[in-house]
């Protein structure tokens, strides 16, 4: 029986952890170059997330999505994905990566079945080089190639931001023409502090979807034939070419802040630090590294239970606002 429903009616199955706030990439809407990393001793230990997923998955969490920061920058990763594997058999196990260390471990990947969402903004070797601070798009492209070819299942996500990534939105779809995955556009959000997000750089989902449609004819995907598991935030399309031809993968938009997805959210999250946060949009945590070190996993238990009570509604946060909300930076959270 699931005992993660909120005070809204809606039931938390999905669990996304931050293994870390460190990364080998600094984007420019995630982190600054000089940021502080959190302390080491302030992380979670592996084991410790092992113990809080193991409650949580008798709580009725379902979907694990492990993210960073970058995950594949901390020691011991992969041996950690294999006894969550081995663990819980049963759980949906996915993981979000910038992309650029994935080579040795794809085979490992294959092998867990764990879905890759790959963050990629830009086609364009010099505008990554620019947005990250690193020139390392042919290693993403790359990987990608091998992950696709081998069956991963993949998604790429790209944050879109007017003026700075628009332009390549025909170039990232078209992707999915060829390669069996998911390309998802999500709206820039406007939250963290130091945040570069700003009116000029949103770019809204319907402007999005109309730059689309000037390209290929967007045929919806029922809904109906995906499964709880895999049901998300992002609508779903094939694409259509001018020469008939219909895409290997689905074209997807995120509409984050301008049609929120709030009243539907079943998800929460565990910070790189320990906190567990109900809502992207909301600084309110919930101390689980310290509870769990100091009181034990029952104790864990019960800050678990009080935080569900308490998820609020995002849209009413950001409704709110005037600009961006939450100050904790996004490599911290994990987004």
């Amino acid at each position: 029986m699931n005992e993660l429903i909120d005070a809204h009616g809606r039931n938390v199955t999905y669990l996304r952890v931050s293994v870390t706030d460190r990364c080998n990439l600094s984007c420019r809407y995630c982190r600054e170059k000089d940021m502080p990393f959190i302390p080491h001793e302030s992380i979670l230990r592996f084991e410790e997330m092992e113990d809080i997923i193991g409650l949580m998955a008798e709580m009725g969490v379902r979907k694990l999505r492990f993210t960073g920061g970058e995950p594949f920058v901390r020691k011991g990763f992969m041996d950690f994905l294999r006894r969550i594997r081995q663990k819980h058999p049963r759980l949906g196990l996915r993981i979000t990566s910038n992309g650029t260390l994935l080579g040795p471990h794809i085979e490992a990947l294959k092998e867990l079945d764990a879905m890759m969402n790959i963050s990629l903004d830009t086609l364009d070797r010099a505008r990554f080089a620019s947005i990250t601070g690193k020139d390392l798009l042919p290693d993403v492209l790359e990987n990608l190639r091998r992950m696709a070819a081998l069956g991963v299942r993949l998604k790429v996500n790209t944050v879109a931001m007017r003026g700075q990534n628009d332009k390549e939105l025909p170039a990232l779809a078209a992707l999915a023409m060829e390669h069996p995955l998911d390309v998802r556009f999500i709206e820039f959000m406007p939250m963290g502090e130091g945040s570069i997000w700003s009116e000029s750089l949103f770019w809204p989902a319907d402007e999005m979807l109309a730059a689309a449609r000037r390209h290929w004819e967007l045929i919806p995907c029922d809904e109906a034939n995906r499964n709880a598991e895999e049901r998300g935030p992002a609508k779903l399309w094939k694409l259509r070419d001018r020469e008939g031809r219909l895409s290997a993968g689905r074209f997807g938009l995120i509409s984050s802040v301008s049609h929120t997805f709030c009243t539907t959210c079943n998800r929460l999250r565990l910070t790189a630090d320990g906190q567990i946060r109900t809502c992207l949009y909301d600084d309110g945590e919930w101390p689980v590294r310290d509870t769990l070190r100091t009181q034990g996993l029952e104790a864990v238990r019960r800050v678990i239970l009080d935080a569900v009570a308490s998820k609020p509604l995002g849209s009413e946060i950001l409704a709110r606002s005037k600009g961006p909300v939450a100050i904790k930076r996004m490599s911290a959270i994990g987004g």
